[in-house]
């Protein structure tokens, strides 16, 4: 209870997220669908209600509608209970007429909001980044310590390091120095004594998870008096920090990532499927919140099913579906095989009369017809695919922008509300 009452979070909406087109066409990163049934987002705020942590703030800006409305439907605290979960939208004031201009320039912009609470510390959070972290943990360090600012750090590979802030931290875990994303060349400079496990696993480098938590008033001179031009926490409020104040770093060794492009959004979905996922949706302890949806079980009819996750109100009669997400009243043909795939689903089902009217204008019904062949694809939400079609990905295909779909990295994404027609071929 002590930390519900210290502590307010606030959650990055992101940018444009132009790395993840095209499933931010026409919504934000933090709104795109999770394992079939989630939304980006669930995963720092169930973090935050797991922790205690139930007053939050989410920022948003670019393509906030469906993010809005989701979680507008999804987080309602019970009339005796001091939580929420509100929303801050970008907004021009007489005193600022420019939208968010970065993470640190979102927050600033945002204080005016936070002061009518009563906190002693801010948790500034991604809305773009799959993991289970307990924040009272990291508070607990955080307050024992008597730290400024606490950063979630991890230890990452020399692949992965120049994608992120590096760090070096002395004995007592207070940080040293910061640089971020440093070339390769750099690199051997920021070399750090993480633990043997994470040696041994090529993991040598501490790099920011993005997460910071401030004391209150210690961000609110950083962001409105000592740096008040600054625009990114990264690039600017970090690193000027480390010489003024106590700047903790609060190292994590379990699973984490930054759903950054279409690969690792892709392999973070295919992982759910594993025997044993990195990320565990099945935790009585920590359980993901979403949406909750009055949706009948899955009916599935004839089909083999291995390392697949099928959510609620699916139709499923295919001949085999492996290694897939299969989302939301996702409807599949008789006939059809599916590998290594990740299926958005369908917002709404299809009624006989709007059957028959779409057959009449030879489309395609919601979902996926008869007889097709789907691999290494993502089939964003409420597509029509035809009979007889052959979506297949790989490294052979090379980028591009199709009306239809997209290709990177191999990986093959139909665009929200597609009609595929029968035959079609992209392989």
């Amino acid at each position: 209870m002590w930390i519900s009452k210290s502590v307010v979070a606030v959650i990055l909406g992101g940018g444009a997220g132009s790395r993840l087109y095209p499933l931010t066409a026409n919504r934000s990163k933090p709104a795109v669908p999770l394992a079939g049934k989630y939304r980006l987002v669930d995963i720092p705020i169930s973090n935050c209600i797991n922790s205690s942590i139930n007053r939050i703030f989410v920022l948003t800006q670019f393509n906030s509608k469906s993010l809005n409305q989701h979680i507008k439907n999804t987080y309602q605290f019970s009339a005796f209970s001091n939580g929420f979960v509100d929303i801050l939208a970008a907004e021009q004031t007489p005193d600022s007429t420019s939208w968010y201009q970065g993470t640190a320039d979102a927050v600033r912009q945002s204080l005016r909001h936070l002061v009518n609470f009563e906190f002693d510390h801010v948790l500034i959070l991604s809305g773009d980044q799959l993991y289970q972290m307990d924040f009272g943990n990291m508070f607990r360090i955080h307050e024992k310590e008597n730290a400024d600012i606490t950063i979630a750090t991890i230890p990452v590979t020399q692949n992965e390091a120049t994608e992120f802030g590096i760090l070096k931290a002395d004995d007592q875990n207070r940080i040293i120095s910061f640089i971020e994303k440093p070339g390769l060349d750099l690199l051997p400079d920021w070399i750090s004594d993480t633990n043997e496990e994470m040696q041994n696993a090529g993991r040598n480098y501490l790099a920011s998870m993005g997460i910071y938590l401030f004391k209150k008033e210690i961000l609110f001179n950083l962001l409105e008096k000592q740096h008040k031009n600054a625009t990114d926490f990264g690039k600017e409020i970090i690193p000027n920090s480390i010489n003024d104040y106590n700047v903790l770093s609060y190292q994590y060794s379990g699973y984490w990532t930054d759903i950054g492009n279409i690969s690792s959004f892709f392999e973070a979905n295919l992982a759910l499927t594993q025997e044993l996922p990195p990320f565990n949706i099945f935790d009585n302890e920590n359980k993901i919140y979403s949406r909750p949806r009055m949706l009948p079980p899955a009916k599935i009819s004839g089909t083999t099913l291995i390392n697949t996750i099928a959510a609620d109100g699916c139709i499923i009669n295919a001949e085999r579906i492996e290694d897939c997400v299969v989302g939301i009243r996702t409807r599949i043909g008789y006939g059809t095989k599916i590998f290594k795939c990740y299926i958005m689903g369908i917002d709404f089902y299809e009624t006989i009369e709007e059957m028959n009217y779409a057959s009449e204008r030879d489309l395609p019904k919601l979902g996926i017809g008869d007889n097709c062949y789907i691999s290494n694809a993502i089939i964003d939400k409420n597509c029509r695919i035809g009979n007889d079609v052959r979506i297949k990905g790989g490294k052979h295909l090379e980028n591009r922008d199709d009306v239809l779909y997209t290709i990177k990295d191999g990986i093959i994404v139909i665009k929200k509300g597609s009609v595929i027609p029968d035959g079609f071929v992209v392989e």
